[in-house]
């Protein structure tokens, strides 16, 4: 139920209900988490509003955005970090869900939004990506491929969280990954997706080209 409609009516939060209590969080926790990462803004008032793109989003945003651009968040890296119950996994089968971690960079997209309606399409944004607060929205410096630099919204892995995983070598989590399947799908379907929408932007992370040959070498059920 991944779609613009059940973000707005809230029905995407209530397809989670089967979460713990202590997991999900509540439209009020969102749109708290929405109002502080936004008055924290780095940029002048009236400024462009940017998100970075570095796993779903760059395929499939749901927001409506007015410029798509390739860059490179300085920083971060890709992690496979947040441990996954749903949505791509279940309580049987778990799985991992992509994150950005401190150091080193990650390439992506960014994604500037338009100025009129902001507000709500900053709220389906933050509705679809904070189900359980798994993530810190951060404030992040990228450059694009023309040397354009700036400041764009990036949801990167929270560690104070319980969802939070150190371990996430492709070798520890590709067992996981591989079996993990819901609602929304497998769990290795996202990682195929995902190096396909890098290679239509002629990109390679080599984080994720390890993690598809270790999935590649577990076995078929």
């Amino acid at each position: 139920m991944l779609n613009r409609d059940a973000l707005s009516s809230g029905a995407y939060l209530q397809s989670f209900n089967s979460l713990p209590k202590d997991l999900l969080w509540t439209q009020t926790q969102i749109d708290a988490s929405l109002a502080q990462t936004m008055e924290h803004c780095p940029l002048p008032v009236g400024s462009d509003i940017w998100v970075f793109a570095y796993g779903s989003l760059m395929w499939n945003p749901l927001f409506r955005f007015e410029e798509r651009v390739i860059a490179t968040l300085g920083g971060f890296h890709r992690s496979f970090c947040i441990r996954l119950i749903a949505g791509r996994a279940s309580p049987d089968r778990p799985g991992r869900m992509l994150s950005l971690e401190p150091g080193g960079k990650a390439e992506g997209v960014v994604l500037r939004m338009p100025k009129e309606n902001l507000q709500e399409e900053l709220r389906i944004l933050w509705t679809r990506e904070m189900v359980t607060g798994a993530y810190n929205p951060v404030w992040a410096p990228y450059t694009t491929r023309s040397g354009h630099e700036g400041h764009a919204i990036a949801f990167a892995a929270d560690p104070k969280q319980a969802q939070y995983d150190a371990d996430s070598r492709p070798s520890v989590i590709a067992p996981l990954i591989a079996q993990a399947s819901g609602p929304m799908g497998s769990n290795a379907e996202y990682v195929h997706n995902l190096r396909r929408a890098l290679a239509d932007c002629d990109m390679k992370d080599e984080y994720i080209e390890a993690l598809a040959a270790e999935l590649e070498m577990v076995p078929k059920p």
